[in-house]
């Protein structure tokens, strides 16, 4: 069997300079057409480190618990004095639908695909196609959101701090940018695994947290007035305790942004340390592991929420959440300023800022992760989108551009945060219930299916609630999508096959012709008679010429999706009513030919030729049925996609058409 490989780089050739060192920096992992990269998302090698469940649970923390730096604040201005009961919602939200949801993602894939994989699994062809681009087109704003929303807050505590210059008041929008311009530089210069410095930092936030807020609840019960106050204040507002927690379930939504980091968490999987005995097939101790860690993260960040929430509301006057407040985007912070001095405060601003700021890191991780995985495999991004470093160009202008037109808002950017997020998450909890079912495990599809009405319905109250969401998602979305499609057209010619594989029984048909071209001839494996083979025979012998003096091969392209796009090809000789036949299953029956031509040259040495028949049809017609069916004008098609693959003619192999 032979295989098609990239052949290795030349030492002794001399180093680019100039633009061309440039482009080989920018491009730089190119090569790697899954999109693997060390950042915090990054899929890891078989003889990488590992690290406990614990450690990577700091890593996604960042993303998780960093949320607890703007939440609280967010809390109470969407959902007022009822924000406490409201949380109580959302974490039994979260324990009782988001856990047992992504501990099922993480049963179904170990290696951090997550649900947009399960879900394409579910939905092949173009239709699962065009429903994982609308997919991220959510997971894009979730991360993006992630980023700019992240550093916007980072921002707020280093410009309310009290003892920051008086020069950055009113300054947001640029700090902010450079906050995403040093992300930017971190991975351009070639972002490493930083699993100590994600527990570093999530240790102290969290232990700071508790200091805060252990601080703050004695305050609230050394003065009983303040939960007087605050329970007369619900009372009178919602006429009866009952009425106040049917409020709560209907607010809750608004509180959407504290579910955020279970997405990241899945992506992580292929960090935490498994067994001894585990394989890629069945990575027991890996996946235990991850449970582990998205159990006591949820688990964590519920007593966090709970907490925060009654404090704030409780300690914090309601005008201080408004905009130009001191507690906007930063209750916690208010709260460390106000009972533990500014010394303390500024520390724990410090912390707040830093995790914010690797936060970000990890939501551009993730984006780094989503494109090349999908996108380039699909056709439906340029070439140079498997390379890290031009998509790190891409994503931080786009940042750019959502801070400058939110004017680096924190709480303009909570509901397209919240739709990315509660989108994600539906979308996962579908496919759980869709796996069960196929599974036959009727009582897991019922309760996975109520999970998933919560979230729909959570989706659609925060769609109206804050419509901007789905605008912003809506503007990605249909960005993805055009962006995909267009390139998807432009890549048609190119050449789709990762490796080509020929059998041997296919290089025993070869191996009797040891001189002179390798006649081949195409034909439609829809048409496998007797009759249908002598009559292509000889018609390419009469019209095309094909000489007698060589016994011709036939070869059948098999189209089983057309909507694929880079594939590995696997050449089968078969022997049918006594005719040899090269049989190949592929996305696209031009490129797939080409690609098994080019093969045959480089492996047996002899120039192969190809003998068609004209398609008959309307060219519009043909091409539309090449670009979306896989067929079309077959020849033509042929002859382009080899000649943009090898320029010199000398070395093309030979399209004959009668």
């Amino acid at each position: 069997m032979t295989t098609l490989s990239r052949p290795p780089a030349d030492p002794s050739a001399p180093r680019p300079h100039g633009t061309a060192a440039m482009k080989d920096w920018l491009l730089f992992g190119l090569q790697d057409s899954k999109g693997t990269h060390p950042g915090p998302g990054g899929l890891t090698a078989a003889n990488e480190k590992k690290h406990p469940w614990w450690q990577v649970m700091c890593l996604t923390g960042v993303d998780y618990f960093s949320t607890l730096g703007y939440q609280p604040a967010i809390a109470a201005l969407a959902a007022g004095v009822i924000s406490p009961l409201a949380t109580l919602v959302l974490v039994a939200v979260t324990l009782l639908g988001a856990l047992p949801v992504y501990r099922r993602v993480a049963r179904e894939s170990p290696r951090g695909e997550g649900s947009i994989a399960m879900l394409e699994r579910l939905l092949p062809s173009w239709g699962g196609k065009l429903f994982v681009l609308v997919l991220l087109g959510f997971a894009a704003t979730d991360f993006m959101i992630t980023m700019t929303l992240s550093a916007a807050d980072a921002t707020a505590h280093v410009i309310q701090n009290p003892v920051a210059s008086g020069w950055l008041e009113g300054q947001h929008v640029p700090v902010t940018l450079f906050l995403l311009a040093m992300l930017a530089a971190v991975f351009l210069r070639g972002f490493r695994e930083a699993i100590g410095v994600a527990v570093t930092l999530v240790v102290i936030y969290l232990g700071l947290n508790a200091v805060v807020v252990a601080v703050a609840l004695v305050q609230v019960f050394s003065h009983p007035v303040a939960v007087g106050d605050w329970w007369t204040t619900l009372w009178t507002s919602h006429g009866n305790p009952l009425m106040a927690v049917a409020v709560a379930l209907i607010v809750f939504p608004k509180l959407a942004l504290g579910l955020s980091g279970f997405e990241t968490g899945v992506a992580v999987m292929p960090q935490v340390r498994g067994d001894d005995n585990d394989t890629e097939d069945r990575p027991e101790g890996r996946i235990r592991g991850t449970r582990r860690m998205l159990t006591s993260a949820a688990v964590i960040m519920s007593g966090f929420l709970i907490t925060s929430s009654f404090i704030t509301v409780v300690l914090i006057p309601a005008q201080e959440f408004q905009p130009g407040g001191q507690a906007n985007g930063r209750a916690l912070a208010y709260l460390a300023h106000e009972y533990l001095g500014i010394g303390f405060g500024s520390v724990y601003d410090i912390s707040t800022i830093a995790i914010l700021w690797f936060a970000g890191a990890s939501a551009m991780a993730g984006l780094l992760n989503l494109v090349p995985r999908y996108l380039p495999r699909y056709g439906m991004a340029p070439g140079w989108a498997k390379a890290v470093r031009p998509l790190v160009l891409v994503f931080t202008l786009v940042g750019f551009l959502i801070t400058y037109l939110f004017d680096a808002d924190v709480d303009a950017q909570g509901g397209a945060y919240a739709t990315g997020v509660l989108v994600l998450m539906t979308s996962a909890a579908v496919a759980v219930t869709l796996s069960a079912r196929r599974r036959k495990q009727r009582k897991a599809t019922v309760g996975f299916g109520a999970i998933s009405l919560v979230f729909i319905y959570t989706t659609i109250a925060n769609i109206f609630e804050r419509p901007e969401g789905i605008r912003i998602a809506g503007v990605f979305i249909l960005g993805i999508i055009v962006i995909s499609l267009l390139s998807r057209v432009l890549r048609s010619f190119e050449l789709h096959a990762t490796h080509v594989h020929l059998d041997q029984q296919a290089l025993e048909f070869m191996s009797d012709t040891l001189e002179g071209p390798i006649a081949i001839i195409a034909h439609e494996p829809l048409r496998t008679s007797a009759d249908a083979y002598r009559d292509k025979l000889a018609s390419a012998i009469e019209v095309s010429h094909l000489p007698l003096a060589h016994e011709a091969l036939f070869l059948e392209v098999i189209v089983d999706d057309s909507s694929d796009f880079e594939t590995e090809l696997h050449v089968r000789g078969v022997t049918r009513h006594g005719y040899r036949i090269l049989e190949v299953h592929g996305p696209v029956v031009p490129n797939t030919i080409a690609s098994v031509l080019l093969h045959i040259r480089d492996v047996i040495g002899l120039m192969p030729h190809i003998y068609f028949r004209w398609t008959e049809g309307n060219p519009v017609t043909n091409l539309l049925k090449f670009l979306f069916l896989g067929e079309g004008e077959i020849a033509p098609v042929t002859r382009e996609v080899l000649r943009e693959a090898v320029p010199d003619v000398t070395k093309r192999p030979w399209v004959h058409v009668g």
